[in-house]
This record gives C-alpha cells, structure tokens and sequence, in this order.
C-alpha cells in the first residue's frame, strides 16, 4: 500500500491570496490594541477595562483599514507605458537618431521634427528599446 501524494495547493484560492499580504504587513500591526489592553489592565479602574479595550480594538481596525485605503488609492506605474508622455532631455543630437536621458536613463530614441542636445523632448511612442521623441516648445 503506497502513500498518496499530499494534496496541492489550488492556485488563485482566497488562501493563497490573503496569507502572504497578512504575514506581510509587519510585526507591529496589533500594538494600538496591544497599548489598550495594558492600559486596561494595568492602570484603568475596574469599570474601564473592557470599555478601553473595545476603544483601543476600534482604533486598530480603522488605522489598518485606512491605511489599507490608503496604499491602494492609485495604480501603481510601472514599466515601459509610465515613458509615454514622460519629458527628458536630449543627450546627443536626434537627426533623426539620438539618445535622450528620460527618468534618469539613457534611451535610443529617434525623433522626425530633430532635436538639438540639451534640448527638452517628450516621448510619444516606444518600441521595444527605441522611444519616438519630439521637441518640447
């Protein structure tokens, strides 16, 4: 009689989505109602207790509640699509190949209209490691 193999982990499951960003927010997440409880038992007097407790355990879901809102506020940029629209400079003279520096890179860029070094540029285009700049005005 052999062993069978142990069960997989479904992907995409609500288990396998919530528990790394729960693990993932720090040690420090439960210190408010950690505060509450020891002022409640330590130096509130006997009426107090639980209304302090219940105080300090609201305080700790709303801060992790708005600052749950608050991380997710915008989308996150990132990657190639934050370039367009991006301003730099032009490193070299673009007539109609040149390099440009954009969010501090350098890029191969080309440019129709030409652009002088030194110049400000705006991106409006980019294929695959070659941005399509034109001149800022």
């Amino acid at each position: 009689m052999g062993l069978s193999p142990a069960p997989r982990e479904i992907q995409g499951s609500a288990a396998s989505t919530i528990g790394p960003r729960i693990r993932g927010l720090g040690q420090n997440r439960v210190v408010i109602l950690l505060i509450g409880i020891g002022l409640a038992i330590f130096v509130m007097p006997d009426g107090w207790k639980i209304p302090i407790i219940l105080l300090f355990a609201f305080l700790e879901f709303g801060e992790t509640y708005f600052t749950w809102r608050y991380s997710r506020r915008a989308k996150v940029q990132v990657g190639p699509e934050t370039l367009i629209g991006a301003t730099g400079r032009a490193i070299t003279d673009c007539r109609p190949e040149g390099t440009v520096r954009v969010h501090a890179e350098m890029w191969q860029a080309t440019c129709e209209a030409g652009v002088d070094g030194g110049q400000r540029i705006r991106v409006t285009a980019r294929d695959g490691l070659l941005l399509t700049v034109e001149p800022i005005e």
